[in-house]
């Protein structure tokens, strides 16, 4: 989320420090009227994420399935992950030269796709290690990337080497509470989001620190990262809390729970279950319209607003 949007709404929001505590629910915003359209896939796997490439955008989910608009709608490229067992997948990244995708899953999968010569390298099992890996974070150009993955075990495990093998290590930030979520602005320096409420910080890729959040009181899913001042965490019962490097601040609107946040600039949204949208503003937040019902996952604000989740849904704005 970016600072300017942060800032205003803080401004706006003044007075709401105490809601996450005590868990009310406060209406920030009126519905809004939108128009989006539902865009054909190959898949009726979920959607866990999506990204933007050099080569457009990419999704994948269930099954292991990777797909990419073509066309006349989505087209499979892959189907069955990084290792061809149809383990499911739940985060991608893209390098900052966007050139290369990675992305994580069931059982220690990691997968590393090059569009531009339709290859897909398998990294997974870093270390030997299988557990469900929720999401992942990659810096640096193609070939060179500092790769983080975040999973189920607590630990978060990173590579300054791409990836290769023997150049894994690991490290637990917190209780060894799951991670559903870790996003990087720097080089090596992002944020991290755990189930037991906390949000933790590096700057060197290896030590974190946790910067809160005291009685949050919700389950923590998404998060966006955009500098030390700037971070959105997305939850349950409806809730954002944004951060602006000294303190947080609590924004509730319906009971939605919230899986994904991203901002672009001075805009955004967050996407939830029962086919939840909402949009962020600098000065406002605002239910959508949208045609499904179903459970949506994750968002991508890189241009058109793309929105992916349960039974292959995309959705276009």
């Amino acid at each position: 989320m970016s600072r300017s949007l942060t800032t205003t709404r803080r401004a706006t929001l003044a007075g709401l420090g105490a809601l996450v505590a005590s868990g009310s629910v406060t209406t920030v915003a009126a519905a809004a009227e939108s128009e989006w359209t539902v865009e054909k896939t190959e898949t009726d796997s979920t959607l866990h994420d999506v990204v933007s490439a050099n080569a457009g955008r990419f999704a994948v989910g269930g099954g292991g399935v990777l797909t990419a608009p073509a066309t006349e709608g989505w087209q499979t490229l892959r189907d069955g992950g990084p290792t061809g067992n149809g383990n499911n997948l739940y985060g991608a990244s893209v390098t900052d030269d966007g050139e290369r995708v990675w992305f994580v899953g069931a059982s220690g999968a990691i997968g590393e796709y090059i569009p531009a010569t339709d290859t897909l390298v398998d990294h997974s099992a870093p270390m030997d290690n299988t557990n469900n890996y929720n999401d992942v974070a990659v810096t640096g150009e193609a070939g060179e990337a500092n790769v983080y993955v975040a999973g189920d075990s607590g630990k978060i495990y990173y590579s300054f080497e791409n990836g290769a093998a023997e150049t894994w290590d690991y490290v637990t930030p917190g209780s060894g509470s799951a991670l559903p979520a870790i996003d990087f602005h720097g080089p090596r320096s992002g944020h991290a989001i755990d189930t037991n409420g906390r949000v933790f910080v590096t700057d060197d890729g290896v030590t974190w620190n946790a910067i809160g959040i005291e009685n949050a009181d919700v389950t923590f899913y998404g998060l966006d990262s955009d500098a030390p001042d700037d971070v959105a965490v997305s939850g349950g019962n409806g809730t954002v809390l944004t951060y602006d490097g000294a303190g947080w601040t609590p924004d509730v609107l319906g009971d939605a729970d919230l899986v994904d946040v991203e901002t672009d600039g001075e805009a955004g949204y967050v996407v939830g279950s029962g086919g939840v949208v909402q949009e962020l503003t600098a000065d406002d937040r605002f239910v959508l319209d949208t045609p499904v019902g179903e459970n949506l996952k994750a968002v991508d604000v890189d241009g058109d607003a793309v929105v992916v989740g349960s039974s292959g849904t995309v959705l276009r704005r």
